[in-house]
């Protein structure tokens, strides 16, 4: 990329720079490869932060679906890791994940799970897996709250065969013809997984991240304390695809260690490692051994590290120093944090990114871990936290002695509660797929650009006022 005018002397945040259209030669945003090429086998620059309340085997399987890569949490114990990857690995990659629930199940517990949105439903199981019918997502909203979901079964629901469909154009004409918004997808009477119109027209649109064996990709965090080098080896062993090797701090000797370490085992498998926020940083983690490297330190949501302790950098430069020196070693960052809008992961591609790691404003989703609350006014949400916080430290180290767990969280830092509000337009993460993904597209065709590499030779970056930030954003009301 380049600047448009004088090369700046300070740090910039997203929220400081612009793009400047350019002369372009490409007519459709549908001419658009959004594939990182960082050798995680992702077709879409977007990865999902490994914090608690965001990456959960759910989200990770939606946005493997549609091209992404979830990182799983290092917080989780091995054989919850383990199972998690594994149930990524056993989802269907043309067709939704079912919410499934038994008949005796309440609408009330439906409702943690699944808000009362169009394109959504539910799947009844009995106790021996048979599958006994569905229910869209929408009559939850009228039933009482205590009703049992085996009652709210009555004749039978539409449902689409698997053999019937030779791709998502056909399921989305079938659909369209049945007046369906949701159904079930039947293989010799069992059940596959769900189906949304909008879900069929997607999977025209995107192309999902695979691994050899054709199934869904996905990535998995480990700390830097006990045994690395057997976690990792237990990790590849369940299927994972990226090893992300990630603690607050990532330039430090104990990174370095875990990096050769991991590096040594020969797995086979993309090495992530971070976070840093320096060329320095880079050098020193991709000649350890890591193949790709995260920066960020404090630009997220839930992240209190600046105020506490004047540590970090503003991100976009600190993404355009380390995509610089990562480009020279031949290796790749993700830029981890401060992204607020679908502007904010064009400017980090911009800067050199491959990918862009978002957390928070993943974790108002329907996939997102954690269950759906509403607050007084009805509007529904989930609950988020830093993975410094009080919160995160007291599950990470839950099987420690009462003192020992008082002293990890004397010194936690970070927001141990906030509400993330489910868009109601946009409630789950392939809506915010959609809105990342178009403005993505168009950025790129601003640019005359029609892959990644590119985007990064052709971008043009003007720096701007705080008012010049203002006077881009749209008006809810009139003035």
């Amino acid at each position: 990329m380049q600047f448009y005018g004088a090369y700046p002397s300070n740090d910039l945040t997203y929220s400081d720079v612009f793009l400047v259209p350019s002369k372009s030669d490409v007519t459709s945003r549908l001419d658009v490869s959004l594939a990182p090429g960082d050798g995680t086998g992702a077709t879409l620059p977007i990865v999902s932060a490994n914090m608690n309340s965001v990456t959960g085997p759910r989200l990770a399987a939606a946005l493997a679906r549609r091209g992404g890569l979830g990182v799983l949490p290092q917080d989780m114990h091995l054989q919850d890791l383990d199972a998690a990857i594994r149930w990524v690995k056993a989802q269907p990659v043309r067709f939704d994940t079912p919410f499934v629930f038994a008949p005796g199940d309440t609408v009330a517990q439906a409702l943690t799970q699944v808000p009362p949105a169009d394109g959504q439903g539910i799947v009844i199981h009995d106790a021996g897996g048979e599958y006994l019918g569905c229910i869209v997502a929408s009559r939850l909203a009228s039933a009482l709250p205590d009703a049992r979901l085996g009652d709210l079964l009555h004749g039978t629901f539409a449902s689409l065969d698997a053999d019937d469909l030779d791709g998502p154009r056909s399921a989305f004409d079938l659909m369209t013809a049945a007046d369906l918004d949701f159904a079930p997808v039947l293989h010799h009477g069992s059940i596959i997984g769900t189906l949304s119109r909008k879900s069929a027209l997607r999977s025209t649109l995107y192309d999902p991240a695979v691994d050899a064996q054709g199934r869904l990709r996905v990535a998995a965090a480990l700390g830097l304390n006990g045994d690395i080098a057997a976690k990792a080896r237990a990790l590849a062993a369940a299927g994972v695809d990226v090893l992300v090797i990630d603690t607050a701090h990532g330039h430090q000797a104990g990174m370095l260690k875990a990096i050769k370490i991991v590096a040594d085992l020969n797995l086979g498998v993309p090495i992530v490692a971070g976070n840093v926020v320096t060329a320095d940083g880079v050098t020193d983690l991709v000649k350890a051994g890591a193949t790709i490297v995260k920066v960020g330190v404090g630009p997220g949501a839930m992240c209190t590290t600046r105020m506490m302790t004047a540590v970090g950098r503003p991100q976009f430069s600190a993404v355009l120093e380390t995509s610089a020196a990562a480009r020279e070693l031949g290796a790749h960052v993700w830029a981890d944090g401060g992204v607020r809008y679908p502007r904010d992961v064009a400017l980090a591609l911009a800067a050199g990114a491959a990918s862009v790691m978002i957390g928070s404003w993943f974790a108002g989703t329907i996939e997102a871990p954690g269950t759906l609350s509403a607050d007084a006014a009805g509007a529904l949400f989930k609950e988020s936290w830093g993975m410094a916080s009080t919160k995160a430290v007291r599950q990470r180290f839950d099987r420690l002695d009462a003192y020992q767990l008082a002293r990890k969280t004397l010194f936690a830092e970070g927001i141990s509660s906030s509400k993330i509000y489910l868009d109601p337009l946009r409630p789950s993460v392939e809506d915010l797929l959609d809105m990342i993904s178009s403005g993505l597209r168009s950025s790129f065709t601003y640019a005359g650009a029609t892959t990644i590499e590119e985007f990064q030779d052709r971008a043009l970056v003007g720096v701007q006022s705080a008012a010049g930030y203002e006077e881009g954003k749209a008006l809810h009301v009139s003035w």
